[in-house]
């Protein structure tokens, strides 16, 4: 993120002080360094209001005025600005204990009277610089906020899409979280893989699970999710009580998320009849 010249310089400054005198000292000096937006005031009540209607991008603030002084300007401007963002306050003051007290009321920076112009304008020019580019970065990340809630919207909707598709095309869709507890189950896929989850498959035992199942194909099918493998069209076959035989193909994928950590499993089913794929 760069800055050019014209943009340090288009930058909407205010002058707050109570001297007419030190205000048009200031403003001629902006002025003469290129400024073109610069603003004042000799009344500090009006600051905030001021602000809100237009935030400024540098407030040069005198700390010593009557009525109302510059500490509590900027707690006025801290009350009406989010705590995450930045609050452009260069103070000004012939007081040095009121320097520390200045910065920890939340200014940037501070210059002291009476005034060294080179030194105005290089701390004006420096908290300027930081203004805009935090203003960018905000922009930025704002940006990158709202590109992640739509990307993620969008897969959302693919993840939508492809689920009822896969549903449609096949006789059982089902996924599993990483521990191997079904977290969508579509079709009697936990009788088909021969796995007990009481949750979803109310009480049915071991016994009832592999009864009629070819348990080599039975096996070759655990060791795959075991090896957290990818399967393909694997076949299990099931012998029913009346001597029928039933056989189903059977596919399924592993998932991770983004530091490749096993977050569950997915998959898909058909059952086979004699005369073909159903």
């Amino acid at each position: 993120m760069n800055l050019t010249p014209q943009e340090r310089l288009n930058a909407r400054i205010l002058i707050v002080d109570d001297q007419p005198v030190n205000v048009s000292l200031l403003e001629e000096m902006l002025q003469e360094a290129g400024y073109t937006r610069v603003s004042s005031t000799t009344e500090p009540e009006q600051v905030c209001a001021m602000h809100r209607k237009a935030p400024f991008d540098l407030i040069l603030l005198d700390l010593q005025m009557p009525g109302m002084d510059g500490f509590q300007v900027m707690e006025g401007l801290k009350a009406n600005t989010a705590e995450d963002d930045y609050l452009p306050v260069l103070v000004i003051t012939a007081q040095p204990g009121h320097k520390l007290r200045a910065l920890q009321a939340g200014a940037k920076d501070f210059v002291s009277k009476p005034f060294d112009l080179v030194e105005v304008k290089a701390r004006i020019h420096n908290l300027i610089e930081v203004r805009l580019l935090h203003r960018q970065l905000a922009r930025h990340n704002h940006y990158l906020e709202q590109l992640v809630q739509e990307r993620t919207a969008e897969l959302r909707e693919s993840e939508a899409r492809y689920r009822a598709l896969t549903e449609l095309a096949t006789d059982w869709y089902w996924e599993q979280d990483g521990e191997g507890r079904f977290t969508k189950v579509s079709g009697p896929v936990l009788e088909m893989l021969g796995l007990q989850v009481d949750a979803l498959n109310g009480s049915s035992s071991a016994e009832q699970i592999e009864d009629g199942w070819n348990l080599a194909e039975r096996e070759t099918l655990r060791a795959r999710i075991a090896a957290r493998s990818p399967f393909l069209d694997m076949v299990l076959s099931r012998v029913l009580p009346d001597g029928a035989v039933r056989q189903y193909r059977v596919s399924g994928t592993p998932m991770f998320d983004a530091s490749c950590t096993l977050i569950g499993y997915r998959g898909v089913g058909v059952e086979i009849q004699a005369s073909g794929m159903r």
